[in-house]
């Protein structure tokens, strides 16, 4: 009888390539269901008849419901014995993926260090995300705290610690082809706001909170087929340091871009995340918060600009703060840079 192999800390190489099980197929109820644990409002993700009024042959899935189940492809490899998922630098949406399509997805090992307390380590990974004709759809890097298999600290290890872009250069954003942003609709859409309209140094409260109940957040980190076991296993993650498991911080993404549709309404599509924390933990029965800043503007052609954000998520607390990045309070679950693209007047 064969047993499944998880990797642990020591099972990592610098250079090491792996590619992922499991391609997924997107299909309309997987949409559905990240609707129904989310509750976007994106008019582009959710209405055909915009879509199509915009160019797009097909309505194009939510561009983190898409960062997600391609994420999902890594977590059997990368994840199972992860104690957190750390952050992530350099994420490059490519190109729009649609029901129908199928993504697989490969990564890289770029990165080492022992921590300090010898139990864990720390892995940093560059992984890609491709749909069914080769293209690629989604480049990240992210890194992870990892158990060790066996605890200390090696004299001999060697810690290599990647350098990772601060940011990506709004030159290098995915832009659609064939956009009739001309035919944008604000009735659609929900806002009158567009480009011209946000100042740099601008803050948004985006008013609505969240609870998570234990069986949503579950359902949706088992729609993007992340296995990890820290979120779902509570025979063992009772004696864990929490006590009990853990919500997927990339849900905490989720819930701060939905609840950013009030005041971000227009921003029709994630170009890029510069940098993302996972700050602190997140468990059953918090209420997630959101607001946002504006920190950049960058005209990208007559059509469109792209506005780069620094989303705070908080739970159980709704005080609209932006915190020097080296000192967020236990509140502070997410600390998100990211672009997105929006019409201009």
């Amino acid at each position: 009888m064969k047993n499944f192999k998880s990797r642990f800390f020591e099972d990592y190489f610098i250079g090491d390539e792996i590619k992922h099980s499991v391609p997924r197929t997107i299909t309309e109820g997987d949409v559905a269901l990240y609707l129904a644990t989310t509750g976007s409002r994106f008019a582009l993700n959710y209405s055909k008849e915009f879509s199509k009024s915009l160019g797009y042959d097909q309505t194009p899935v939510d561009d983190i419901l898409m960062f997600h189940l391609v994420f999902g492809r890594t977590v059997p490899d990368l994840s199972l014995n992860a104690i957190a998922n750390l952050g992530y630098a350099g994420v490059r949406f490519q190109r729009p993926v649609y029901i129908g399509d199928t993504l697989s997805a490969k990564s890289k090992i770029i990165g080492l260090k022992q921590n300090s307390n010898g139990k864990t380590g720390t892995v940093y990974v560059e992984s890609s995300g491709f749909n069914q004709k080769g293209e690629v759809v989604l480049t990240y890097f992210r890194w992870l705290m990892m158990r060790k298999k066996k605890e200390g600290l090696v004299d001999s290890f060697k810690n290599v610690v990647p350098e990772l872009p601060d940011k990506v250069d709004y030159k290098d954003f995915f832009i659609p082809k064939d956009l009739n942003l001309k035919s944008w609709n604000i009735d659609f859409s929900g806002s009158d706001a567009f480009f011209d309209d946000y100042k740099i140094g601008e803050e948004i409260n985006h008013l609505d909170g969240q609870t998570i109940e234990e069986a949503e957040h579950q359902m949706a980190t088992r729609l993007y087929q992340n296995n990890a076991r820290v979120h779902f296993n509570q025979h063992v993650e009772k004696e864990g340091r929490f006590g009990k498991r853990i919500i997927y911080g990339g849900y905490i993404i989720s819930l701060a871009r939905a609840l950013s549709c009030n005041g971000l309404a227009n921003t029709f599509k994630i170009s890029a995340i510069h940098s993302g924390k996972h700050s602190s933990p997140t468990f059953s029965g918090d209420t997630i918060y959101a607001w946002s800043k504006v920190i950049e503007k960058n005209k990208i052609n007559e059509d469109i600009g792209a506005l780069t954000m620094r989303t705070i998520a908080s739970k159980n607390n709704s005080n609209v703060s932006f915190p020097d990045e080296k000192n967020l309070t236990e509140n502070i679950v997410l600390d998100l840079k990211y672009s997105v693209l929006i019409p201009k007047k």
